[in-house]
């Protein structure tokens, strides 16, 4: 994977074979950066990037300027890589080795963007659990959107606040808002 944009365009990075992750193709993820680029300046929101695995999300969001980046994961070595990784661009990351559903239980933290790449094979129930407590918790910031990365073969459109979805290849993005059904009625 490499870094697509901003201060550090094209450094690759390598992450070890036995973490346990699928990291956003580069094409699904500057397809990804060209929408949010043209909603945010992103020297001005916060991110949260839960289950981030490789990090790979939250480099680019570092690369191209975003000072407050949380990332979140259980395992102990996506969380070192992403630490060592951060270091070594002197990229400043805050990192939560935590279940991504009890962090976002017990968080008050707000985001403008909250990003979420849980594993493909998650059921719709597991999937709807993520906007579900990022709203039931109030963890978006008013003109903040969550989205949510998936395989096509997954459908999250019938989800409270879901928005619209965009796909490229096998990869899908889910786009919830704080006032999407508000728009749809």
């Amino acid at each position: 994977m490499r870094i697509i944009s901003g201060e550090f365009k094209g450094r690759r990075i390598t992450a070890p074979k036995r973490l346990p992750v699928r990291p956003t193709t580069d094409m699904a993820k500057e397809a990804l950066f060209n929408i949010i680029n043209n909603q945010y300046y992103f020297d001005s929101i916060t991110v949260l990037d839960l289950f981030s695995g490789t990090g790979n999300i939250s480099y680019e969001f570092a690369s191209r300027g975003t000072e407050n980046i949380t990332c979140v994961d259980q395992d102990y070595g996506c969380i070192k890589f992403i630490n060592q990784t951060a270091d070594s661009f002197d990229m400043s990351l805050q990192t939560i080795k935590s279940d991504v559903f009890k962090f976002l239980e017990k968080s008050k933290q707000q985001a403008t963007i909250i990003f979420a790449d849980p594993p493909y094979d998650f059921t719709v129930d597991q999937f709807s659990k993520i906007p579900e407590l990022v709203f039931k918790n109030n963890l978006l910031e008013a003109d903040g959107i969550l989205i949510v990365e998936h395989s096509k073969h997954t459908d999250l459109s019938k989800l409270e606040h879901y928005k619209h979805s965009k796909g490229y290849g096998g990869n899908m993005f889910s786009f919830f808002e704080n006032n999407a059904s508000d728009e749809e009625e």
